[in-house]
């Protein structure tokens, strides 16, 4: 069963994302920060990340470079999912090493799509 990490500091939007990817078959662990993001991942293995960029302490951009300085995960599979749903932002999020930027609102359609896209 691919399994999909949530990070999200919103316990809704955490709660939303979980119920829908559940209801699709996939095992879901979720995270209401981005701290020591590098170590969850190392840890979990998630086939894909979905990753909040707002979030205290430690923002949704500083985790995913994080990520990708870190030879164990850079691999990971990163799919931003933000409020923050200008241009600039999408292209800031794929230049940070996002996979994929996911506006909020978004449609269950929407999110298991580009999910189902990672694990092919």
């Amino acid at each position: 069963m691919p399994k999909v990490m949530v990070v999200d500091d919103a316990y809704s939007e955490l709660q939303v994302m979980e119920t829908i990817l559940r209801s699709a078959g996939y095992d879901v662990v979720t995270y209401l920060d981005g701290d020591q993001l590098e170590e969850k991942i190392a840890k979990e293995r998630p086939d894909v990340v979905l990753l909040d960029i707002v979030m205290p302490k430690r923002n949704g951009f500083e985790a995913l470079r994080g990520v990708r300085r870190d030879d164990r995960i850079k691999q990971a599979r990163v799919i931003v999912v933000s409020s923050k749903n200008q241009e600039s932002d999408r292209i800031w999020g794929m230049r940070q090493g996002a996979d994929e930027y996911l506006a909020k609102p978004f449609t269950a359609d929407q999110l298991l799509a580009l999910v189902r896209r990672f694990l092919r």
